[in-house]
């Protein structure tokens, strides 16, 4: 594992994307254990991914338009789905929940479904994986080493993301005009996001 490889994701996982702004949402909107349970659904997502890119279904996806375009449709819906939940909200950020053990679940499962939605992800490992494999050595140990590394940091920098946006969380809560244009902003956000996805191309 080389230093080339942990820079270039370290700039991959900190770049603003869906995981990142579903993290900082829930940070602000729940606090920080709700955060921690986003990085770590977000970070969840990511493992379907891996595995496609190195069992070699990415290749599939790769060169089937319509099952590109069908996960692409999905990922965009439910993009739209959790903007327009962040607008109707009146109270928080993101709509308000207590903590329970359903809550807990739903948080985790909308980080899974947000990054599990997104084939750009798959293609991204597809593509950047096999650049850091040694080809002498054994490919598959490599490529699930990687892929761990970068899950870690992942969870890691989401956790950083999430806990620091919690911390800014009672400020912003005893400001309602301030609250009202931070649900806008992250609505808007998603709303980029989607559309984003919706003309991208393979």
């Amino acid at each position: 594992m080389t230093l080339e490889y942990l820079l270039t994701s370290l700039v991959v996982v900190a770049s603003p994307g869906t995981g990142v702004l579903y993290t900082l949402a829930t940070g602000l909107a729940r606090g920080v254990r709700a955060s921690i349970l986003a990085a770590l659904g977000c970070t969840l997502g990511i493992v379907p991914h891996m595995l496609a890119a190195i069992t070699g279904l990415a290749s599939l996806l790769h060169a089937s338009a319509t099952a590109f375009q069908l996960l692409k449709l999905l990922g965009v819906a439910y993009l739209l789905y959790i903007a327009w939940s962040v607008l109707k909200s009146r109270e928080t950020a993101l709509p308000a929940a207590d903590q329970t053990p359903l809550q807990a679940r739903q948080l985790i499962g909308s980080g899974v479904l947000l990054n599990l939605l997104n084939p750009k992800l798959t293609l991204f490992f597809l593509a950047f994986l096999p650049q850091f494999v040694d080809t002498d050595g054994a490919p598959l140990t490599q490529m699930l080493e990687l892929s761990l590394v970068f899950m870690l940091m992942t969870f890691a920098l989401f956790i950083v993301y999430g806990v620091s946006a919690a911390a800014a969380r009672q400020r912003i809560l005893t400001r309602p005009r301030v609250l009202a244009w931070l649900r806008r902003a992250f609505a808007a956000g998603f709303l980029a996001l989607a559309v984003r996805l919706a003309i991208s191309e393979r």
